[in-house]
């Protein structure tokens, strides 16, 4: 598409730079001996009421086609976008009479505003111009508001506001760059519906005026014979096309360029950065979910970064498991990468992957996403923003069941009331009727639940669901989420930066630090038998209700790996009080201390002494 694209517009620039040199001669001698003539070798189009020769007024009438075009969708964009930003600089009142003057000018049509304008403002290819310009402003003005008002709510906004930016320096240096690229995607498409609307109106005589003439005016002349001549018509008309479609087509290849997706792919020859862990599996007929060796690579200007770097883990049919780490460790983006959600431009690669026994680089797009759909569940970190604040909460328990399963709009709905009273909600007709932002935190977070359980599902990715959440509320949410588990042999990977919580709820815990798993071990022995010491500090971290309140707790110092990196060695060497020489040249494999944990340090801490096991025990692997 996008050579197609390319090709055609080259094309469109050769003839619109050439055409007035080489036929425009010819495309104003009239020939009284030709008048009117069809078709011939010397006239290949044909020839007008003067004699001219159709085909050079054609190719010379290029410039003159698209230069009013570019103009017209340059000058209504720029105004439209001068409105549409003004909204998030300004104050409340300012914004609202704004936001009612753009609906005003959205609720004519834009062909209409230009027709008017043509007239009001004169006949000819000026006019035209500038009546266009008035009639596309609005949709670039709409567009404008809605992208700014999701960055004039944000931080570095209020925080320009607090310094006293003049307007148009939040409008230049904090507004515009953020919403430049979908404006300069919408601009490049908007030309071609230019294009065509110009025509339209030199074709109703109210575009150019002879002696000039351009596409739209060729075709309106040619359409007076066109039952006996028909392709003096038909070419103008082809050459609107071929000019629209080619910006349509440069449109669509720019928004693909910036919003392109890697689908996920069996890795193939993409350099390690770590070995393949070798550790002990879950197995049995109950294992549900198997993935090795998962990567994500993201693309951050002219490099990529990759933040999960081989990640290996298995989960059985109603188990729970904890995955603990810092931000930026990558629990959040592998589950992202389990559940085919990361975001545009990633690409996640893996050496095996299956669940519920199938291979999941073998299925196609469609089978892939229907059984994620149908066996897997999310619940988000923040639901008020995981729902849709536009569609009520009925619609949105049902509308999975109904597509998947085909189930009537009634029993969904009783289903969905079910689910609610299951989660200590009342299935009243009020809730289901309620939107998202009528519910309190509390109640959004239920909701989540009850919709990751409407399908239900075998495996449910809850990423970190208590946080921001009271500690009774918290309380509430881990019941229901064991409650999900035990009637429905749920297995749950469970994210949260609470390592207390994750110990009492959790069957097992999966250490994460530099996009990779370092330590597996069961909940029960996290709080005395890690071995790794970044998670024998993360638990060192965790402060009681009865610590000294005056002293610090103990801190992991430092900071994170970059995730664009490419440094040797364990990820954790700067940090560590206990690395070696060999942790500098050599990444450190996942393998077991026992038949339940495994650890990925080349000198593994020994055991507390509450953990029951001999002080002097070492392991070298």
């Amino acid at each position: 598409m996008g050579v197609t694209a390319l090709a055609m517009l080259a094309s469109l620039a050769v003839l619109a730079v050439v055409g007035p040199v080489l036929w425009g001669p010819a495309a104003d001698r009239p020939d009284p001996s030709a008048v009117l003539q069809g078709p011939t070798g010397g006239h290949p189009l044909g020839t007008d009421h003067l004699g001219r020769d159709l085909l050079a007024r054609l190719l010379a009438s290029t410039w003159s086609s698209l230069l009013p075009a570019v103009t017209a969708t340059l000058l209504g964009a720029a105004a439209g976008v001068t409105l549409g930003a003004l909204t998030a600089v300004v104050g409340g009142r300012t914004r609202r009479l704004l936001g009612a003057f753009i609906n005003l000018l959205l609720a004519f049509p834009a062909l209409l505003v230009a027709m008017f304008f043509a007239v009001l403002f004169g006949a000819g290819a000026r006019g035209a111009v500038f009546a266009l310009a008035v009639a596309c402003a609005p949709g670039f003005a709409r567009l404008t508001q809605t992208l700014a008002a999701g960055v004039a709510g944000t931080d570095f906004m209020a925080a320009a506001r607090v310094l006293g930016l003049r307007r148009h320096r939040l409008l230049r240096r904090h507004v515009l760059p953020h919403v430049a690229e979908p404006l300069l995607l919408n601009t490049t498409v908007a030309v071609g519906s230019a294009l065509v609307a110009l025509s339209g109106l030199s074709f109703l005589g109210l575009g150019a005026q002879p002696p000039s003439y351009d596409w739209g005016l060729l075709l309106s002349q040619g359409l007076d014979r066109v039952y006996t001549e028909p392709l003096p018509a038909v070419a103008p008309g082809i050459a609107i096309v071929y000019a629209g479609v080619a910006f349509q087509l440069l449109g669509e290849v720019l928004a693909k360029a910036a919003t392109r997706q890697h689908p996920p792919a069996r890795q193939t020859g993409e350099p390690a950065a770590s070995p393949a862990p070798t550790g002990r599996r879950p197995a049995g007929a109950d294992l549900l979910l198997e993935v090795a060796d998962l990567r994500v690579a993201l693309p951050a200007g002219d490099r990529t970064i990759r933040p999960v770097r081989g990640v290996s883990l298995a989960l059985r049919r109603g188990e729970m498991v904890g995955l603990v780490g810092e931000s930026g460790s990558g629990k959040s983006l592998t589950a992202l990468a389990l559940a085919d959600l990361l975001p545009d431009g990633a690409r996640a690669t893996w050496s095996a992957h299956r669940f519920l026994g199938a291979d999941v680089g073998s299925l196609t797009r469609r089978e892939r996403h229907r059984q994620l759909a149908t066996g897997m569940a999310m619940i988000f970190q923040n639901p008020a923003s995981a729902f849709n604040p536009a569609l009520r909460i009925e619609t949105q328990l049902t509308e999975a069941v109904r597509a998947h399963h085909g189930i009537p709009r009634e029993q969904a709905v009783e289903q969905a009331r079910v689910q609610l009273q299951r989660v200590a909600l009342p299935g009243e007709r009020r809730l289901l009727r309620s939107r998202p932002f009528q519910l309190s935190g509390g109640q959004r977070q239920r909701v989540a639940i009850a919709a990751a359980s409407m399908m239900r599902p075998d495996l449910v990715i809850a990423d970190e669901p208590t946080t921001a959440l009271d500690v009774t509320v918290q309380r509430q949410i881990m019941d229901l989420l064991r409650r999900v588990r035990r009637d429905d042999a749920t297995a749950i990977l469970f994210i949260s930066h609470d390592i207390a919580l994750v110990a009492d709820a959790c069957d097992r815990v999966l250490v994460m630090y530099g996009g990779t798993i370092v330590e597996s071990l069961p909940a029960r022995a996290l709080a005395d038998g890690a071995r790794h010491p970044y998670t024998r500090m993360l638990v060192a971290s965790v402060r009681g209700l009865t610590a000294d309140r005056e002293s610090s707790p103990p801190g992991l110092g430092g900071a994170p790996p970059d995730p664009g990196g490419t440094a040797p060695g364990c990820p954790f060497l700067d940090r560590c009080p206990q690395r070696l020489d060999r942790c500098a040249a050599e990444i450190p494999v996942l393998s077991a201390l026992d038949p339940h944990h495994e650890v990925a340090c080349w000198r593994p801490l020994p055991p507390t002494a509450s953990s029951g096991r001999p002080e002097t025990e070492e392991c070298d692997t």
